[in-house]
């Protein structure tokens, strides 16, 4: 559908109000809309908003608890990171600016992964890598930073309504539309937007209240029909989800898009109402408190004027902004802004609870996440269902990481200072 030119310099006005911007505040978080997920681009370049960030070369000695990490179990995860980076052209950068050089840099050690088993995993990593100390210059703990959860959320729903089976499970909508800006030109900003065409314009999409209160109907797939809309409303905010239908089978789905309004958390309009009291608004603590009172839900939850569509997802899952399977306990999350997809992380942080249990192990940065936003930023991928959503929601831990570079690579860096 064509644009007009009030549309397009609509466009550019908006554009240049788009920032990236977190909700650490709140309880949870929304992780449905990525870098990587279909139609949305991950930056090429750091933005010139971005944090300063640093990279200090330190030795695999320096790594706390690095002797005693099962780094075979981080290989399938590297593998998959492998396939993902090798089908790429060989000049290709990797990570913003080309922090993690280009695809050509990774052949090698992606290569030389096809041979390796868990019992020589350590020498691996240690013959192909380099550590780097992640810093954010400027901040009063340079090398920490929070370290969350999240998990991928289980719920029930039906192929066809009836009985329990009522709230809907929508697709893409046949008449959003998203605008990418630098389809229009090179020089704004790598955002896009979401709405839709009415009398010419690009005007806002629906709200989550005009959506459950039926405004599409007839306008939208029906993927399958929920049991619960507070399990929905959580597997909005998660992103992607394992359905069990009636009949015993599953059905994994995930993000296809979103209606491009702003992500409120209901657990802080819950903490603004008095409703939960501060630190006891885990995920766990919000889901009890709503499916107990669900005439007030139904209200604090569209609160929340963001909406997620829906795709099934064949095979395994989820799917992360690399566009490859999460691996539970190894994949990362990180702010593509800054660092590289695909690359290795060893991560030095406590288990959620009230002992300080080091959580000392190799991830793989696969993933991103709205609220996952700075140099030192993290969301650690725990797994599928209850026993996942009880670390991933009371995980909210100071910690640090180091970035694995291709030793290539880090023999230029060390080469230009």
């Amino acid at each position: 559908m064509p644009l007009t030119r009030s549309t397009a310099l609509l466009l550019c006005s908006l554009a240049l109000a788009l920032t990236l911007s977190g909700c650490g505040e709140d309880p949870e978080e929304e992780r449905a809309e990525a870098p990587g997920d279909p139609g949305v681009e991950v930056p090429s370049e750091v933005p010139p908003d971005a944090p300063r960030i640093l990279f200090e070369p330190v030795d695999f000695a320096d790594l706390p608890g690095w002797s005693q990490d099962a780094h075979g179990e981080a290989l399938p995860a590297l593998r998959r990171s492998c396939d993902r980076l090798l089908s790429r052209e060989e000049t290709r950068p990797v990570g913003p600016d080309g922090l993690a050089g280009t695809v050509a840099d990774w052949r090698g050690p992606c290569e030389a992964l096809a041979l390796v088993d868990a019992d020589y995993a350590p020498g691996f990593f240690e013959d192909w890598f380099r550590p780097f100390a992640v810093i954010e210059p400027g901040d009063d703990t340079p090398d920490e930073g929070l370290f969350t959860g999240y998990y991928e959320a289980e719920l029930e729903a039906s192929e066809r309504p009836g009985g329990d089976f009522s709230y809907p499970i929508l697709a893409l909508p046949d008449d959003l539309v998203t605008v990418r800006l630098r389809d229009f030109r090179a020089d704004l900003p790598a955002e896009r937007l979401v709405g839709r065409v009415e009398a010419g314009r690009l005007v806002p999409y629906h709200d989550r209240a005009a959506i459950e209160t039926g405004v599409l109907d007839g306008n939208a797939e029906v993927l399958l029909w929920a049991k619960d809309p507070v399990d929905l409303h959580i597997l909005q905010i998660q992103g992607s989800g394992r359905v069990s239908l009636p009949d015993g089978r599953t059905q994994r789905i995930g993000f296809a898009g979103s209606n491009g309004l702003p992500f409120v958390g209901i657990g802080r309009v819950m903490l603004d109402r008095d409703l939960v009291e501060p630190g006891k608004a885990s995920m766990q603590h919000l889901r009890a408190w709503l499916q107990a009172n669900p005439e007030e839900a139904t209200e604090i939850m569209r609160e929340n004027p963001r909406y997620i569509f829906f795709r099934r997802i064949e095979g395994e899952g989820p799917i992360g902004a690399l566009g490859v399977p999460l691996t539970p306990e190894r994949s990362l999350a990180v702010d593509p802004r800054l660092l590289p997809l695909g690359a290795p992380i060893w991560l030095d942080t406590t288990r959620p609870g009230p002992d300080d249990t080091p959580l000392r192990r190799l991830m793989v940065a696969q993933d991103t996440g709205s609220a996952i936003v700075g140099a030192v930023r993290g969301d650690f991928y725990w797994g599928t269902g209850e026993a996942a959503l009880d670390e991933a929601g009371r995980m909210a831990e100071r910690g640090r990481y180091w970035l694995l570079l291709p030793k290539t690579v880090a023999e230029r860096r060390e080469a230009t200072g």
